[in-house]
């Protein structure tokens, strides 16, 4: 099965080139974007069977050996994160194809949409494969590329302003990933993953922890980590729906997989779990105290994916299996609910004509499909039993008491008062938007009133952009893959116990180091 590995790479890329061929002809790229993802999604499920039965599963792209080549390696974890990131993509493809045909294509123009959206994929992927450091930064480059096309589409000056914001940033952790890559490999002589767990641990504990440290400040700015996440309630919520979900769902992810796979397999038992506790603590407190603040749907999801990412570091922190295992499941969890509250929030601006709290009301009872799809993965977000979030959280505080340290204890408390704090700014949401009554200014359904005279008789007009105003009754195909997305979220929580039981063998294999580095270099390291 080696040779899938390289595919959910290899088939976006192909799509990309293909669907920017097929410019002018949008159906013929719908089709060819959903087929492309369909098939990863279906490569990635095979990969996670594979992997968690024989080990890790190696490719040397070109046959080069490593470490001269670029090796790709689906282990249990990469391959998990593979499933999750594509089924989450091809439900926000359905979406955007969805908002697309109600639009007209005016808001996401097809012909640059799908050829970024699949380099996207690709990009997201190759950082999860990525066998060396080297590689895992041109994933990141890739990222950076297709999010700043995909950030800025419509050309609006909200957006351009955001765009330009996240792109500086993401920038700067650039330079700063390639000049910890530059002195890794001036240390060590190589960036082979599996070759520098040797040659890093006979290094200087001095020099180590300054390797440690610049790569985590890289990989920390990528994942929104307090204090370097001012950018991201800026730049996020401008972008089109279905370009904020993708990107909340999944670019902050690749930042907490790098920081997982590098202190798990470079920097075992480093100097600085204490220093990923502290930060853990501030990033759940100050993202949802910055999300109790905010008056617009938008940002306040985009203040609370701050405030999760440091559940995923807490795990991290903990240097232990338990910990790490409720972190991967987290990661799982919080992928599939945070794209799905972005959609339920592009639904509600959809038929409210704004995401801002005090100019919507009512919306349960205008629209209760969509109350119940903002609902459950709310309160799933907030962790009430017994829902996934709260199964993720109960293994993370599971873990800080076995730890027993006091900035374990600290990180419970936080992670409970973060708990609560995430519920009382969804009901703030639930009360504000959906229970009391309609705006004023709310506009009224539109679907039986926009209307055109043929041949001297007024009918409801049936063209492309017919739902493209505020009021518009929602499009099926922006229901659809919402609904999926809810269903896979409950999904969740009925196969929390092999879900979790997967995660724990991921988290054996990351600590143990042996199956990667034997998968990689079967002769051991040269």
């Amino acid at each position: 099965m080696n040779y899938l590995v390289p595919l959910p790479v290899v088939m976006p890329l192909l799509g990309a080139a293909l669907t920017l061929l097929l410019a002018s002809r949008p159906r013929a790229q719908r089709w060819v974007s959903l087929t492309v993802l369909a098939a990863t999604v279906a490569v990635a499920a095979t990969l996670l069977v594979r992997s968690s039965i024989d080990g890790p599963l190696v490719v040397e792209v070109g046959g080069w050996v490593a470490p001269l080549g670029i090796v790709l390696v689906a282990d249990q974890l990469a391959a998990l994160m593979l499933v999750v990131s594509a089924s989450v993509t091809l439900c926000v493809l359905v979406y955007s194809i969805g908002q697309g045909m109600a639009d007209g294509h005016e808001e996401t123009p097809l012909s640059v949409y799908h050829p970024t959206y699949l380099v996207l994929t690709a990009g997201v992927c190759n950082a999860f494969l990525s066998g060396d450091l080297f590689n895992l930064y041109v994933g990141f480059e890739i990222l950076l590329v297709a999010s700043y096309v995909l950030l800025t589409l419509g050309s609006t000056e909200t957006r351009i302003r955001a765009g330009t914001t996240y792109v500086v940033v993401s920038l700067l952790s650039s330079l700063i990933f390639l000049v910890a890559i530059g002195l890794v490999y001036s240390a060590t002589g190589t960036l082979n993953l599996a070759q520098l767990v040797d040659r890093l641990d006979a290094l200087p504990d001095d020099l180590r922890l300054v390797l440690q440290g610049m790569l985590l400040l890289a990989f920390g700015i990528k994942a929104a980590v307090f204090p370097l996440s001012a950018w991201l309630p800026d730049s996020y919520p401008t972008a089109p729906a279905p370009v904020t979900a993708v990107f909340a769902g999944l670019l902050t992810k690749v930042g907490v997989y790098a920081i997982i796979r590098t202190e798990t397999l470079l920097f075992p038992g480093g100097r600085t779990a204490d220093l990923l506790l502290v930060v853990a603590a501030l990033t759940m407190l100050v993202g949802i105290l910055g999300a109790v603040a905010q008056s617009d749907i938008k940002r306040l999801l985009s203040f609370t994916l701050i405030s999760h990412i440091g559940y995923m570091l807490f795990g991290v922190g903990l240097s232990s299996s338990l910990g790490l295992a409720a972190a991967i499941f987290y990661v799982v969890h919080h992928i599939t609910i945070q794209t799905t509250l972005f959609l339920a929030a592009g639904l509600v601006e959809r038929r409210g004509g704004s995401t801002a709290l005090d100019r919507l009301g009512g919306l349960a009872r205008l629209s209760p499909l969509l109350a119940v799809l903002f609902f459950v993965p709310a309160l799933n977000l907030a962790g009430i039993p017994p829902f996934s979030g709260f199964l993720g959280k109960l293994g993370l505080v599971q873990a800080g008491v076995d730890d027993g340290g006091v900035l374990a204890w600290v990180l419970v408390a936080g992670g409970l008062l973060t708990s609560l704090l995430t519920l009382y700014a969804i009901a703030r949401v639930w009360n504000l938007a959906f229970w009391r009554r309609p705006h004023p200014e709310m506009p009224e359904p539109q679907d039986s009133v926009h209307t055109v005279r043929t041949a001297g008789v007024e009918q409801p007009y049936q063209g492309p952009d017919r739902d493209a105003h505020p009021g518009a009754m929602l499009p099926r195909l922006m229901i659809a893959p919402t609904v999926a997305l809810v269903v896979l979220g409950l999904a969740l929580t009925v196969v929390a116990g092999p879900l979790f039981d997967l995660s724990s063998d991921a988290a054996d294999d990351l600590l143990r180091r042996t199956p990667y580095v034997e998968a990689v270099y079967p002769g051991g390291t040269p």
